[in-house]
């Protein structure tokens, strides 16, 4: 056997070492005895010089035949876990294969290699091209991905931390004032849980906030896409996925761990793991039926490498599509729109060489706004997986009555008192160059639009009225907690620091709010006593009590949970939406609680805060967010709750666009999705004394870092410290601090202002 043939059959064999290898990290070992096949690779390989070549020949042709159809039966029979170990399979393709393959040229910002911000987001100018009709169009764009690298430890695995998200942000903006469209690649199991500033929490929910309105066509194509670390720069206007890729709420072992309520330490079991894998609906195909992106990407069947070229031909010809299709439909002249999407995809099935019609990307100021109504329309219409009971006659009638009440608020303060005081400026001009002689032309014109324009009494003149001071100066008898009636003693948890005497509990949960009077500790107290003691009597009245938190996913035991929830609070749902009044000023508020599934956020939750959102945008009023405790996203509901981050930020983003006051304060622990997104995209941030708020508990953190954290990493004080939050509020203090917030703050916007 000449030495040329011997070189070849090792290159081969080596080759098909790989694909045996690439077979058992995803379906194990054991499966169809494939390491067998892999031992009789290895012993020829050893025994290259031994064989002779037309015996050779023949070993090679069986194991070509055995390899093609053990690859062709672990593709048919792909479960969603083994989907994920594709997905994290060392010869997937990444994002500098993307780069290199997909575009014509690119130039890296923000670093290169290791000398990077952070390196697992990585950031490039790029430009691509397409013929049409043998003329060649170059277009730019800017590509902002995560990048898992090739056995680059300083990658992270693409886990983002909070400098990385804030270096997309930057290039965001740079890509808006520029006019390009922005093509974002998803490859990360989840953000890097660190406080540091800004904070994995404030990160997210600032890059969430910006891309609501980000006025270029935003095009994201998901491989690995973990929790708000995906949702960090996966807000777009059309959501591409591989095929053999992922896109969930949390990890297969982290369901694992907490739906097997596995300790610290402990292995989860792997069918339990692959249990939770499956209940998640992670695959591609699940998330297109759930509406939770756009358009599947083919893959080979047992995924893309780093060599698959028609892969990235592919790859290449979607995303150029999608953004063709973003363009599209912000045109106003449908016929030029509908015919050139029909001609795009015509060819959706084989890859063509050109495209038939060119598409300029740049949009007009029309066409831009026009792209941020399609976007909204977009996210409002996601996560529809919650049950609306149907409404009475009576409360038919109520929606009716509110939306008139919605549309006079409209005329009243969006119209009409614009007018106003543009009178009463031109009056009061006028009146002083010549009160005297002017008064009885300037009385009339004040009584006629007093008369039709009632004038608003600001707030601060019913302070003598109604006092806004302390839970203590209420003018009714404040709600006593339950926990009072206990005849017992308890030691405060920082006795030892400042010698705090023991607090008997009728005292401390009655007289002292829950309150250490010696070291301010803050004890936790239910949700109830803040809608008896925070708002004016009578005044606190629900809304949207008809929505109902459900099963979308027919998640295994999860309906049982819920009922059982239901039967403890008497409620429907994690949330509470109502209008309330403090100190005589009316406003919009919303309530996370412990007491249903650990305030967690699904469908039912996210559809009663973007309603409230809107609720207080059409009353002009202030919006309060009340966060008892929240665990994060419901994590039964899959991507069905993570998309409620951009969703209800798209709510708070246009609330604030017209004026409005949106205040955040949070209570006992705070964490997860809901912080990094709509409640951490607050300018108003406040934290009641000891509580405890941030992205990740210490367990994540200890797990994902492997490093222990101090006790007080998430204290109130630290967040403060951090910027995370603005103030720090005692529980006395609430209703005046609210009370004071509501009259400094704020635009005039606002129906008291």
């Amino acid at each position: 056997m000449g030495k040329q043939y011997i070189i070849d059959f090792g290159k081969y064999l080596a080759e098909q070492e790989s694909r045996i290898v690439y077979i058992i990290d995803i379906k194990g070992e054991a499966w169809r005895e494939i390491g067998t096949l892999l031992g009789k690779v290895r012993r020829l390989k050893e025994s290259i010089y031994d064989i002779p070549e037309n015996k050779l020949i023949e070993e090679v042709e069986e194991l070509d035949s055995r390899i093609a159809f053990l690859e062709r039966k672990a593709a048919e029979t792909l479960s969603a876990a083994e989907v994920v170990n594709i997905v994290r399979n060392p010869q997937r393709f990444t994002l500098q294969d993307i780069l290199e393959n997909v575009y014509d040229s690119f130039t890296e910002l923000g670093g290169d290699g290791e000398c990077n911000i952070d390196p697992a987001v990585v950031v490039a100018r790029a430009t691509i091209s397409r013929r049409v009709k043998n003329k060649i169009h170059t277009l730019q764009v800017m590509v902002i991905g995560h990048e898992k690298g090739k056995g680059e430890e300083f990658r992270n695995g693409g886990s983002a931390k909070p400098w990385g998200n804030e270096k997309a942000l930057r290039y965001m903006r740079i890509a808006e004032r520029e006019g390009i469209p922005i093509h974002s690649y998803i490859f990360t199991p989840g953000a890097f849980p660190i406080e540091d500033y800004p904070g994995a929490a404030q990160a997210i929910a600032r890059n969430l906030f910006f891309m609501a309105k980000l006025k270029v066509p935003v095009v994201s194509f998901i491989s690995e896409g973990g929790s708000g670390g995906a949702e960090a720069i996966g807000l777009s206007d059309f959501r591409l996925m591989a095929s053999r890729g992922y896109y969930s709420v949390i990890s297969p072992e982290g369901a694992a761990a907490i739906e097997g309520r596995i300790r610290e330490g402990e292995k989860v079991p792997r069918q339990l793991v692959e249990h939770c894998a499956k209940q998640l609906c992670m695959t591609a195909k699940s998330n297109l039926s759930l509406g939770t992106i756009d358009r599947i990407v083919e893959e080979p069947p047992l995924g893309a490498k780093r060599d698959d070229f028609s892969f990235f031909k592919r790859l290449r010809y979607e995303v150029m599509r999608a953004t063709d299709e973003v363009v599209l439909k912000t045109k106003s002249f449908r016929a030029l729109r509908a015919y050139a999407m029909s001609r795009q995809n015509r060819q959706e099935e084989k890859i063509p060489e050109e495209f038939q019609v060119h598409i300029d990307w740049n949009l007009t100021d029309a066409e831009k706004q026009r792209l941020l109504e399609l976007r909204s329309q977009k996210y409002r219409a996601m996560g529809q997986g919650f049950k609306e009971i149907k409404p009475s006659l009576g409360k038919r009638l109520k929606e009716v009555k509110e939306a008139t009440a919605h549309k006079i608020y409209d005329i009243r303060y969006g119209l009409l008192r614009q007018h106003r005081r543009t009178v009463k400026k031109m009056i009061e001009e006028m009146s002083s160059e010549g009160q005297v002689l002017l008064r009885a032309f300037t009385e009339p014109w004040r009584a006629a639009y007093d008369f039709f324009i009632p004038p608003t009494p600001h707030p601060v003149s019913q302070v003598n009225a109604q006092s806004p001071g302390s839970i203590f100066t209420l003018d009714w008898e404040p709600y006593v907690s339950p926990l009072a009636n206990e005849d017992r003693t308890i030691t405060c948890p920082n006795a030892e620091k400042y010698g705090c005497q023991d607090l008997w509990v009728p005292d401390l949960y009655g007289e002292f709010c829950g309150v250490c009077p010696t070291c301010g500790h803050h004890f936790p107290l239910e949700y109830r006593w803040y809608l008896e003691n925070l708002f004016d009597k009578g005044t606190v009245r629900e809304f949207s009590q008809d929505i109902v938190s459900a099963n979308p996913l027919n998640f295994e035991g999860l309906d049982k949970k819920l009922e059982a929830a239901r039967k403890r609070t008497g409620r429907q749902s994690g949330i509470i939406t109502f209008d309330a009044e403090v100190c005589g000023i009316k406003m919009v508020a919303a309530m996370l609680y412990s007491d249903f599934r650990s305030g967690t956020v699904g469908c039912a939750e996210g559809e009663k805060f973007v309603r409230a959102c809107d609720r207080a945008r059409a009353l002009r009023r202030p919006f309060l967010a009340y966060i008892h405790t929240t665990g994060g996203i419901r994590i039964q509901e899959g991507t069905l709750g993570v998309v409620q981050m951009p969703r209800c930020t798209v709510a708070v983003r246009e609330y604030l666009d017209c004026g409005g006051l949106y205040i955040v304060v949070y209570d006992n622990n705070s964490y997860a999705g809901p912080v990094a997104s709509f409640l951490g995209c607050s300018p108003f941030q406040v934290g009641i004394r000891s509580s405890r708020i941030g992205f990740a508990g210490p367990r994540v953190i200890r797990e994902t870092t492997g490093e222990d954290i101090p006790p007080d990493y998430h204290s109130a004080k630290n967040a403060l410290k951090r910027g995370h939050i603005q103030g720090i509020w005692d529980r006395r203090d609430f209703r005046k601090n609210l009370f004071e917030a509501m009259i400094t703050m704020g635009g005039p916007f606002l129906y008291y202002k």
